[in-house]
């Protein structure tokens, strides 16, 4: 995987992302990624945090709610996550009562040539012939 730069579209998207979690909520590494309409970068979501000082990276957990760190960058996490009154259950956080839901993000439907339907040429009219 290249190194994306800080001002590449993906690394704006995804660091938007992760700022919309708010205090005493948490979010999965592939949620931020699908909230920044890329729901196949899940991966790319560590590289931002680490990229970008001053993220609230303490929010951001592995699948299903758990600490993907090791050693003493976990129990920091966890008791970040703790100060702001996240709750576990076991080793993961309570996603059901602390989990940052993003808006859907609708898509335009589209036609059987892969067009959308707004953007398919109109029929004005026809000639005979």
């Amino acid at each position: 995987m290249p190194i994306p730069n800080r001002t590449s579209p993906l690394v704006t998207a995804i660091a938007g992302a992760i700022g919309k979690v708010p205090r005493g909520k948490v979010s999965t590494y592939g949620a931020i990624a699908k909230a920044a309409g890329y729901p196949r970068c899940a991966r790319h979501v560590a590289r931002v945090l680490r990229l970008i000082p001053g993220l609230p990276w303490q929010r951001i957990l592995g699948s299903g709610g758990r600490i993907s760190l090791r050693g003493e960058a976990a129990m920091e996490q966890r008791f970040l996550l703790e100060a702001e009154g996240v709750r576990f259950r076991g080793r993961k956080a309570d996603l059901r009562q602390h989990e940052h839901r993003f808006p859907a993000i609708r898509k335009a439907a589209t036609t059987a040539k892969g067009r959308s339907a707004s953007s398919s040429p109109k029929v004005v009219g026809r000639r005979r012939k």
